[in-house]
This record gives structure tokens, sequence and C-alpha cells, in this order.
């Protein structure tokens, strides 16, 4: 995660809560959209994950996905 962040621009996390498969995640979105998904014991330890890693955090039950990951996930299915 720290090398993700540290190569890419503008990094901000966003921590998915449990589902009925997973566990809690924390999700890594760079301005391009591309991301990367980890999960993490629970949502406290991704706030504090991401805490540690000095990027914006948010909990995607109250901001949903940003429209540049979709655009990424867009672009990545054409190729």
């Amino acid at each position: 995660m720290q090398d993700f962040v540290r190569t890419r621009v503008g990094v901000e996390a966003y921590v998915e809560p449990p589902t009925q498969d997973t566990g809690a995640t924390l999700l890594l979105i760079a301005t391009t959209g591309e991301w990367t998904r980890r999960r993490v014991p629970d949502e406290r330890t991704a706030f504090d994950v991401a805490g540690s890693l000095g990027v914006p955090v948010y909990n995607v039950r109250f901001t949903g996905y940003p429209q540049r990951m979709r655009d990424w996930n867009s672009r990545q299915r054409r190729r």
C-alpha cells in the first residue's frame, strides 16, 4: 500500500464495510482512477492504516465511489 501511495498522484482511501462474502477492505484510488484494494481486520483498522499512509480517507457508505474509478474500470475493460 505504501508503494501505491508513493508511486501515484493524489491517492485517497475509501473504507468499505464488511459484506456477507468479505471482510472490511481499504480501497486506494489515485487521481487517474487506478485503484488497489486490500482486506483489513475491521473498519477502524482501515481508517488507521489510511491515516498512517497520510492520505485523505472516506467512508464509502457515505461518499460512494468516485467517478474516476468507474471511468478507469471502463477504460480497462475496453482494452
